[in-house]
């Protein structure tokens, strides 16, 4: 499970979201991950157990990995939670990866989409060029730009790295919102590779999150307003990020 960095410069929001608990007025923060499944099989298991008797002697049930989630349009609360650039709280353990695809054909239209992942198995990152964009063609240029929650892990890092070195035609754009576990060596080498591989990385800035929000999320048309802090976040990520590249 990803957890973000915690630094005393990055303003934290004040306390851990509970679950339920309101965001800022906006809705409900999501429910922590497999909240809803547990419950589902504590009953099942309680029926089993009085279906066979006083012994209560039944089969453990195994749940079904979470599977990577597509979609067009991001749930409001769920952006405004999980792409806050703020320091880690409860619940901000999954990876939102919103996409374009140009393919720079005129009869083309742009693709555009988002993933999401639980973390269970393969990540949004894999994921895209697994399940998005699976069947590549070396004579089409590719310029794809992605919006992310938080930059990749090592190992997605890697991963991307080495698509991107076997598909020449890509250009690549990377936009985070935060950066995970920048400290972690590991992490800087990954993102190090992913910059030696051709793809630019980029910490989103305030009018990056309001493009997402019109382009990415259902927002019923309202105008999106940027937290506060989120200008002060973004300028630290960024100077971090630098320190990284250098």
């Amino acid at each position: 499970v990803k957890r973000e960095v915690k630094s005393s410069v990055v303003k934290k929001e004040g306390k851990v979201l509970a679950v339920g608990e309101k965001v800022e007025g906006n809705g409900e923060v999501p429910m922590e991950e497999g909240a809803t499944a547990n419950e589902d099989v504590a009953n099942v298991e309680a029926a089993a157990a009085k279906a066979n008797g006083e012994n209560g002697e039944y089969e453990p049930i195994e749940l079904p990995p979470w599977e990577i989630i597509e979609g067009d349009r991001i749930d409001p609360f769920q952006f405004k939670f999980q792409f806050k650039n703020v320091e880690y709280s409860s619940g901000r353990n999954k990876t939102f990866l919103c996409y374009l695809v140009d393919k720079g054909k005129a009869d083309e239209s742009l693709m555009r989409g988002y993933l999401e992942d639980e973390h269970s198995g393969a990540h949004a990152e894999q994921a895209f060029f697994l399940q998005t964009l699976p069947d590549y063609d070396p004579a089409v240029k590719y310029t794809i730009t992605w919006y992310m929650s938080s930059s990749p892990c090592a190992v997605c890092a890697a991963k991307i790295a080495e698509a991107l070195q076997a598909r020449k035609s890509i250009k690549m754009t990377l936009f985070s919102a935060r950066l995970f576990e920048w400290e972690d060596q590991d992490i800087q080498a990954g993102l190090n590779a992913l910059s030696q591989a051709g793809c630019k990385l980029r910490m989103m800035k305030p009018m990056d999150f309001t493009y997402v929000w019109d382009t990415f999320v259902a927002n019923d048309d309202l105008t999106f307003t940027p937290w506060e802090d989120c200008q002060d976040n973004y300028e630290y990520y960024h100077e971090k990020l630098a320190d990284i590249m250098q």
